[in-house]
């Protein structure tokens, strides 16, 4: 039985509303006693946070398959910088888990790292304060470099535009962490007792989700609600599985 691992914006919902063949498809999965995952770059929200996300939509889905760029963040910090005094940006996600992995948070500019995740409230001072805590030698790691993602309205920036725009400033390489990094597939299949050839990443950026699951070497299904249209997913060197309109049009894997 292959296990689905879904993206959330743009392939689920788009803001807050869920798009309704994804919804299905993901309801009939659990009838038949198969719990997809859900891989998200966003690191805005706690686990907790996105289950209801989920659940306003109509998905009841467990914290344990939930994962996101916000908690691999984490684990790389504390895995490579567990004594470092670390600056955030970003929200109660990436600084939940951050607490949760016993990183300490500092709140002046001589931190050793800079921890960027999205923040909807940042201003220029903000971004300015940030610049000089890289120039004072930090390290800049983001927990995803989405350049924008989908709303009800239209596309919004995402977490990677601002980390380049302070990587731009400083002269600097950031590291980032989520989607096309194969992270969050690798601790699906470990903590879950799963192989690659479990697992099918569908999602709607080619760029992010698409290439995660051709990094990681599963299969893949991109669908054409979101980032990347169909028309552009067919063009790529490197092509999905499967291409889809929406989840109503792929057969059970």
């Amino acid at each position: 039985m292959k296990r689905y691992c879904f993206d959330l914006d743009g392939t689920v919902y788009r803001g807050k509303t869920g798009i309704p063949t994804a919804v299905d498809f993901i309801q009939a999965l659990q009838a038949q006693g198969n719990e997809p995952f859900y891989v998200t770059n966003n690191s805005s929200k706690t686990r907790e946070q996105l289950q209801q996300a989920l659940r306003d939509i109509g998905i009841e889905a467990p914290l344990s398959n939930i994962y996101s760029s916000a908690l691999a963040t984490a684990k790389y910090v504390a895995k490579h910088f567990a004594e470092a005094k670390v600056q955030v940006i970003g929200s109660d996600g990436i600084r939940a888990a951050l607490e949760l992995e016993g990183i300490q948070i500092s709140h002046n500019l001589q931190a050793d790292v800079l921890v960027m995740g999205i923040d909807r409230t940042i201003d220029y001072q903000r971004l300015a304060e940030a610049c000089f805590t890289v120039q004072r030698g930090a390290k800049i790691i983001g927990t995803n470099e989405d350049i924008r993602f989908p709303t009800e309205a239209g596309f919004v920036p995402g977490n990677g535009s601002i980390v380049r725009l302070v990587a731009n400033v400083c002269g600097v390489e950031p590291v980032f962490i989520g989607k096309p990094s194969p992270v969050m597939l690798e601790m699906i299949a470990e903590e879950h007792h799963l192989s690659r050839h479990d697992l099918v990443m569908v999602g709607d950026n080619y760029d992010t989700d698409i290439l995660c699951g051709i990094n990681y070497g599963c299969t893949t299904v991109h669908v054409g609600t979101g980032v990347t249209p169909v028309e552009v997913a067919k063009e790529m060197s490197i092509q999905p599985t499967y291409i889809v309109e929406d989840l109503s049009k792929l057969p059970r894997l």
